[in-house]
């Protein structure tokens, strides 16, 4: 297996010619080249004979204003770095496909101009399937871009040419950038990147950019496209041969380019290949531009259609992938040297299931329980919140705000029991911050080594039972960092359904970072304890996920996912990304901290009925945490948690510090609190992603089931006389 391969496993997806049309040569089966097409007719065309009718890219826009240079490319390619190179600014980095799922901009100086750059999500075409590729497409077609930098694996060119050709073909103005040459050169490749550019046309510069090497040449072939007289774009100067695998089907693309009358942002004969594909949103957009037209170009697709083996698409893109193998050989020598040794060893075992659960099982026990629970909810936060608060800081602000403030009412915004400053602040900085710091650098160090991909290899098989594919885990596991985070993420998996399902266990039974650190922290010093936890979270996982696959109705996803080569982490890249997170999470957290404080104390001072409006909220929840066990003083904590789970796990921690919340109440709040509703953050995310009616759905199904699950469990572990 090479240094960046593919795994496939097939599907009964009805789509599964879309995706073969991009990992045909990468079936772990045995299959001929042409099989399924050898008896069409075959022509010869050029790509420099096709006329471009373009909506962008033809002249620089203008000679003055800030331009626009968008970066593309598969995920993992390094787009990211280079995103961070140009314009000094951070966008997340990692060695996992998915990384970047919303759209970055930067800007930087390229002589006495400014130039924005836009770091886009992972595409392999511009026929999208995942959520990912649409943003990206979309911004292709709506922005229109000065300049389009495509990123490619100098290790896996072959395979990223196909969408280079398609590029090319729909008129954009391109350069491609030829990433990660050291690791390649490392495998005894050599790519003449000088011929590369002779056969097609377009400036294509070698980089490595994590080091800078080749960012300088970039920067002055981009001022030439941007700056330079003439056009952006040239047309290919020797003409890449594509040879047509159906006549029939070359004659139909050539009917519906002609039927074709309005502007578009991609070139006619790219708008017409991926009509003929049936791309959906595509066929909306012609459909409203062409008027009256739109029945005979649908005519022509469908009678185009009629009688293929495969779908267009597909057929398009071995169009492309025979066209990428030929200039592979023109220009690049295969790998002399395959990978071996001890990282091979260690990745092949993180796949199997005989050995790669056990290596799970170590990450969990050394990253989650001793670091995160034991060190950062355990050592750290008695630390912060025993000495530094309850010793010092809390006693100072009380006594200095109560000598300077007389009034007992103001007193309470600021210190006592919901004071902006005893409560909001010791919570963020007390008991929450170093428990999703821990969570962070754990984090940073797993998805830096790579070993996520190879998790989602191995859980692949299990995920199938709960309508999701190995894909997931991306989201999931980011998803016990912070749920708001991961619910956007959810955009890298490619059916409706399977978005749906893992945004509805990541509100349901995922818990972030903060409430995970805490729940082990207290669980920790009982085994049956923190067991019985884990085994009902997971049953409520395994059975919502059951239960959903088979009530939404919808496509199976396939799974196919880049592994990339395992990697030493690097200390700066770990630190850097748990910097940049924790930042973020701070920035969010702390100001909502502190606005639940101002809430609580606005609400304890509005009257109602003999008692404060917060008062009779807290009366409200009483009945519920009296019906699963748990003391009265638990509602507040449940309250909390409604605008942030990790605020309500905070205050269930300062329960059980006070010892009002111990044995079988502490294991049943633990749980209740895990399956409580998502926060305000995540709520509004869901709500921007899966649609108002979808997230009211959710919610309304998680409130009344997370405490009939507590009731359950509370009644259950008495009845059989479990205590702790």
């Amino acid at each position: 297996m090479g240094p960046c391969c593919w795994r496939w496993r097939e599907s009964r997806a009805p789509w599964g010619d879309r995706l073969r049309r991009r990992y045909a040569s990468y079936w772990r089966v045995k299959r001929k080249p042409d099989e399924g097409v050898s008896a069409l007719k075959e022509g010869t065309s050029s790509l420099q004979d096709r006329r471009r009718d373009r909506s962008v890219g033809e002249q620089p826009k203008s000679r003055r204003g800030t331009r626009k240079v968008a970066i593309v490319g598969s995920p993992n390619v390094g787009k990211s770095v280079l995103f961070n190179a140009l314009t000094g600014a951070y966008v997340a980095v990692s060695n996992y496909p998915g990384t970047t799922v919303e759209i970055s901009r930067g800007k930087f100086r390229l002589g006495e101009a400014g130039v924005e750059v836009i770091d886009t999500p992972g595409m392999y075409s511009l026929s999208p399937i995942t959520e990912e590729e649409r943003v990206a497409r979309a911004l292709l077609m709506e922005e229109k871009p000065d300049v389009i930098l495509q990123v490619v694996d100098a290790r896996s060119l072959g395979r990223m040419l196909p969408f280079t050709l398609q590029l090319i073909e729909a008129g954009l103005p391109l350069i491609l950038v030829v990433n990660i040459l050291d690791e390649a050169a490392r495998l005894g490749m050599k790519i003449d990147c000088e011929r590369l550019e002779q056969e097609l046309g377009i400036a294509v510069v070698p980089t490595v950019s994590v080091t800078g090497e080749g960012l300088d040449r970039l920067r002055e072939r981009l001022q030439e496209r941007l700056f330079g007289d003439g056009q952006i774009t040239r047309v290919m100067e020797n003409g890449v041969s594509v040879t047509p695998v159906s006549r029939r089907l070359a004659n139909a693309v050539e009917g519906v380019e002609a039927l074709l009358q309005g502007e578009y942002a991609f070139s006619r004969r790219a708008v017409s290949r991926l009509l003929l594909g049936e791309d959906s949103e595509l066929l909306e957009a012609v459909k409203a531009r062409e008027g009256k037209g739109f029945e005979a170009i649908q005519q022509e697709i469908h009678r185009a259609r009629e009688g293929l083996a495969h779908a267009p698409d597909y057929l398009f893109w071995m169009e492309r992938q025979k066209a990428a193998n030929r200039l592979m050989e023109i220009a690049s020598s295969p790998p002399t040297k395959a990978l071996h040794g001890a990282a091979q060893r260690l990745s092949n075992w993180m796949i199997r299931p005989l050995t790669g659960l056990p290596i799970l099982l170590v990450v969990l026990y050394v990253g989650l329980f001793l670091f995160v629970g034991k060190f950062g909810a355990g050592i750290l936060v008695d630390l912060l919140q025993e000495r530094l608060f309850d010793g010092f800081i809390e006693p100072y602000i009380t006594g200095f705000t109560e000598r300077v403030i007389p009034w007992v009412v103001v007193q309470d915004l600021f210190v006592h029991e919901y004071g902006v400053i005893t409560l909001g602040l010791k919570y963020a900085v007390a008991i929450i911050l170093p428990i999703v710091a821990t969570f962070f650098l754990v984090f940073a160090i797993i998805e830096d080594s790579g070993y996520l991909p190879r998790l989602a290899l191995l859980i692949d098989r299990f995920f199938k039972i709960i309508g999701l594919s190995g894909r997931a885990v991306i989201p999931l596991v980011l998803g016990f960092g912070c749920g708001t985070m991961a619910t956007l993420v959810t955009r890298v998996l490619e059916t409706r359904r399977e978005r749906v399902i893992a945004t509805l266990l990541l509100a349901l039974a995922i818990p972030c970072s903060a409430q995970l650190g805490v729940i082990l922290g207290l669980l920790s010093g009982s085994p049956a304890a923190l067991a019985i936890w884990v085994v009902v979270v997971g049953l409520v996982f395994l059975c919502v996920g059951f239960l959903s696959s088979k009530v939404l109705k919808g496509e199976r996803a396939s799974f196919y996912i880049e592994v990339p080569p395992l990697r030493r982490p690097k200390l700066s890249n770990v630190l850097s990304k748990s910097y940049a997170r924790m930042k973020w999470y701070f920035l969010e957290i702390l100001p909502l901290f502190l606005a639940v404080s101002v809430i609580i104390w606005i609400g304890r001072q509005i009257p109602l009925f003999g008692n404060s409006l917060f008062d009779w909220v807290i009366l409200g929840l009483r009945p519920l945490v009296a019906a699963i066990g748990l003391p009265e003083e638990t509602a507040t904590a449940f309250l909390f948690g409604f605008f942030r789970r990790d605020y309500g796990a905070a205050g269930l921690f300062d329960l059980h510090s006070q010892g009002l919340l111990n044995g079988v109440p502490l294991v049943v709040a633990m749980v209740t609190m895990t399956l409580f509703l998502p926060c305000v953050a995540q709520w509004l995310i869901m709500q921007k992603e899966r649609g108002l009616k979808t997230t009211l759905a959710i919610v309304g199904f998680i409130f009344p089931f997370a405490w009939t699950v507590g009731f359950a469990l509370y009644h259950l572990l008495n009845l059989l006389g479990v205590r702790f």
